[in-house]
């Protein structure tokens, strides 16, 4: 009985961003800084989208489920890397460590194929512009975000699967900020050399099968667009842009962490930050400052804002 309950963890402990308490303590404000700016800024472009009726289109309803998207990734990790910051003893249940990856894993798999649908969506209004209204509709904008969504349900629970069963004793030590499978099953009881392969692939598979799929869509969107127009290569590549650019600042750190064979601690935890943190908090930067109907948006909410002071 003693040695079954030796290989159940009830608990793991976080090692952290770095062992010195001083900078500990200078890290919490910033990154506490960085997750109020990350849900504020998502947040306000799902309320733009809600609110202004010029901003309901297929473009900004995609845009809107990616801030949304990217405000829960951030959601999953940043509050508990924070309140860290002030504690000792970084633990967490076998229950949230289990949350932690579920949700990791749930809301950036939707996120990948939210992408690749909003590559979609630039290609039909850029190359196929007269059927634009009547492709990409109302219910099939809903049923490619329902798709997003449910790929990221079944890639989380395959790794939930996966890692579920495994027996885990000695060491219950996470050498980083939060739970995700490849740092789990490193403290299991048995050899994890093959489902650690198994667990990688699941990632990886998705990764590069969306990013193929991106480079595709905007390589044929350019292509086309320089056909038909002498400075068209200039005019897609300022319209794609900031697609473009949250694509690889997305998927560039899933590729290093779950493609790269070799493993350094201090650039994995550099990456994961990246990934958790930052990334979520400059999609909603890039959209806003380059997108000319949404600073429109913005500036007509403050008008309607001072009119409704005025008022009063």
């Amino acid at each position: 009985m003693e040695e079954a309950n030796e290989s159940v963890a009830s608990w793991f402990i976080f090692r952290g961003l770095c062992d010195s308490r001083e900078l500990q303590t200078f890290l919490l404000l910033p990154f506490s800084t960085l997750y109020l700016m990350t849900v504020v800024g998502n947040l306000f472009v799902v309320l733009l989208f809600i609110t202004d009726p010029h901003l309901h289109s297929p473009m900004y309803f995609l845009l809107a489920n990616l801030s949304f998207v990217d405000f829960c990734l951030s959601s999953v990790t940043t509050p508990k890397l924070t309140t860290d910051f002030l504690k000792d003893n970084k633990t967490i249940s076998f229950g949230g460590c289990m949350t932690q990856i579920f949700g990791i894993h749930f809301f950036g798999g939707g996120e990948m194929v939210l992408l690749v649908t909003m590559a979609y969506d630039r290609y039909v209004a850029i190359c196929k512009p007269l059927h634009y209204s009547s492709i990409m509709d109302r219910r099939k904008c809903i049923w490619l975000v329902l798709i997003s969504w449910t790929t990221g349900f079944l890639h989380a629970m395959s790794q939930q699967v996966m890692i579920l069963d495994v027996p885990f004793c000695g060491s219950r030590i996470v050498d980083s900020f939060f739970c995700d499978t490849p740092l789990v099953i490193k403290l299991a009881c048995i050899d994890t050399h093959t489902l650690g392969m198994f667990i990688n692939a699941n990632s990886g598979v998705l990764a590069t099968v969306c990013f193929i799929l991106l480079v595709i869509s905007y390589t044929y969107i350019l292509l086309t667009v320089r056909l038909h127009s002498k400075d068209g290569a200039s005019k897609a590549l300022s319209t794609c842009t900031s697609h473009i650019t949250v694509v690889l600042l997305f998927f560039g750190p899933c590729f290093l962490i779950y493609l790269w064979p070799f493993s350094i601690t201090w650039m994995d935890k550099f990456l994961a930050v990246f990934y958790t943190v930052i990334t979520p908090l400059m999609n909603p930067a890039i959209y806003t400052l380059r997108n000319k109907d949404i600073r429109n948006a913005i500036k007509r909410l403050i008008n309607q804002h001072m009119n409704s002071q005025d008022n009063f």
